[in-house]
């Protein structure tokens, strides 16, 4: 008898998708600084640590269960199952996306995308959420969500794939779900202390800056990664991601313009991610020049969106459903129009394509993926956390005094400025000798920190 045939593995694919995993992983940390620069300084370590702390946790449930329930190749229409629990049987098997590259990379380089996620979606809660709760949140949520939705999306047997439904690298699984995860998680958290009374300014707009670069650096890797393959296609990949990043942050940048006549170093950096979140679910199926229209439109819509929160009354503390959530629904109906078989043909896959290739129903399926996204990861998350915050030791929120005096010294225990503590520590001094309640001083010290660094 015959041996089978051994898979014939390309090295260079293998070795481009090993170096995209890295540009992922570069992005958790860099989402860390881009949220702690738009956060008080009270709170600008524990952010930082927030989001770096999803990559253990989530590499902990990736490996147990996590890839199996996306993955799995014998999996159901909405979950899969444990066949590959513990990463038993991933090793030198072809994906079912690409022969040329092994089971093993393809599961590590998918790791990254679900630790991601809930980096992207616990910037909602920010300064008030508690470390251990989130800790869990993020295991069961990445569970409960996250596995779910790549299960629909990406596996060989999710639903959104029997209906020939599009997206690339993560409109729905990464950002539409994060982005309705961060909207319930900050109306379940409930409002942050002075919130339509005290200005939250960002405390440092060069942590936002570094974070950016992180952020555009490792979504190279992000999008052209998910060509599976050192191919045209994967360089398509990234000239529209950077083309859309460029367009967006100056749409956003102007769209700050007209209102303060200031070129804003926040709003173009804000602009460019939405710009990057936009192109996300189309990146490997449209031509550069229509990623300029990804790019401003994700840009002007973000930039709007942002004003959700004032008119609904939630506290998202960072803008994450206004950038994420409605920057990958707008990137997946302008993939159900602009899908280009051509472009989908660099590396072999067949598609219909969007209403410029005759395909008029592919805007159906791209609204459909959008609309059970976000209903889904919004009321499951909701739901979690409703019945997290029920049990004592979950408590959801930290307690007034503590969110007064900020997450680095209440959570962490040390603070992102050392040389903020020493003032701090005379600000306390003079207050105890001042005669006010146990309550007002938490307050005081708060406003007189925020005034240092504002000044």
């Amino acid at each position: 008898m015959a041996d089978s045939p051994q898979p014939q593995f390309k090295e260079g694919d293998i070795a481009w998708m090993l170096t995209s995993t890295a540009f992922v992983w570069l992005m958790i940390p860099g989402v860390g600084f881009f949220y702690s620069g738009m956060a008080r300084s009270k709170n600008a370590l524990s952010l930082i640590m927030f989001c770096f702390l999803t990559v253990p946790v989530v590499a902990m449930q990736w490996f147990i269960w996590g890839y199996s329930l996306s993955f799995s190749r014998t999996g159901g229409l909405f979950i899969g199952n444990l066949r590959n629990a513990f990463f038993m049987n991933v090793r030198g098997t072809p994906t079912l996306k690409v022969e040329s590259v092994p089971e093993i990379v393809h599961a590590i380089y998918q790791g990254m995308f679900a630790a991601i996620t809930p980096a992207l979606a616990i910037g909602s809660a920010a300064e008030r959420a508690r470390m251990m709760p989130l800790l869990v949140f993020i295991f069961v949520w990445s569970t409960l969500v996250y596995d779910v939705i790549a299960c629909w999306i990406w596996s060989a047997n999710g639903w959104y794939r029997t209906v020939e439904g599009l997206d690339f690298a993560g409109g729905t699984p990464v950002h539409i779900s994060s982005g309705a995860a961060a909207l319930a998680y900050c109306v379940v958290l409930g409002k942050r202390h002075g919130h339509g009374r005290d200005e939250f300014k960002p405390h440092n707009i060069v942590n936002v800056i570094l974070g950016t670069v992180f952020l555009w650096f490792g979504w190279f890797g992000f999008n052209g990664g998910s060509a599976f393959g050192a191919n045209l296609r994967s360089a398509m990949a990234i000239m529209v991601t950077n083309t859309a990043a460029s367009f967006g942050g100056l749409a956003w940048m102007l769209m700050d313009y007209r209102l303060e006549r200031k070129f804003s170093a926040l709003g173009f950096c804000s602009g460019a991610v939405a710009g990057l979140v936009c192109i996300t679910p189309a990146s490997g199926y449209v031509t550069p020049p229509v990623s300029v229209l990804f790019g401003i439109a994700g840009g002007i819509a973000c930039n709007l969106a942002v004003k959700l929160k004032h008119i609904l009354d939630f506290d998202d503390a960072l803008d994450v459903f206004a950038v994420h959530a409605v920057g990958g629904v707008v990137g997946n109906v302008l993939l159900g129009f602009f899908a280009d078989k051509d472009i989908a043909a660099l590396n072999g896959e067949i598609i219909h394509g969007g209403v410029i290739d005759g395909h008029p129903i592919q805007i159906g399926y791209q609204l459909a993926s959008s609309v059970a996204g976000l209903a889904y990861s919004f009321c499951a998350t909701a739901l979690i956390l409703y019945i997290m915050d029920k049990i004592p030791c979950l408590k959801l929120r930290m307690d007034p005094d503590d969110e007064e005096v900020g997450t680095d010294e209440t959570e962490l225990g040390e603070p992102a400025y050392y040389f903020l503590d020493r003032v701090v520590n005379s600000i306390q001094v003079q207050i105890a000798t001042k005669t006010m309640s146990s309550t007002q001083q938490p307050q005081l010290l708060s406003q007189s920190i925020d005034h240092l660094h504002y000044s």
